[in-house]
């Protein structure tokens, strides 16, 4: 049987260190804190509420795709 892709047994490409979560849940506690002020465009509240919370269960989690797929080249 022929395996094109190697076995990520042990690999850890998109685990977050402590201070990188940290710094995720801060970020995205700030963005979506912004998204609290008025703005002419609603959708401008909507789209940083949206990052913002995503950026923040991303490090609440502790794993990323984005640095997964830099550090491994693949999610």
């Amino acid at each position: 049987m022929d395996q094109s892709y190697p076995a990520r047994s042990g690999h850890d490409g998109g685990v977050l260190s402590t201070g990188e979560r940290a710094l995720y849940v801060v970020a995205g506690l700030v963005m979506a804190a912004a998204a609290a002020k008025p703005r002419p465009n609603p959708l401008l509240n909507v789209l940083s509420l949206g990052a913002g919370a995503y950026l923040a269960w991303r490090g609440a989690e502790g794993s990323c795709p984005v640095k997964a797929m830099l550090t491994d080249g693949r999610v």
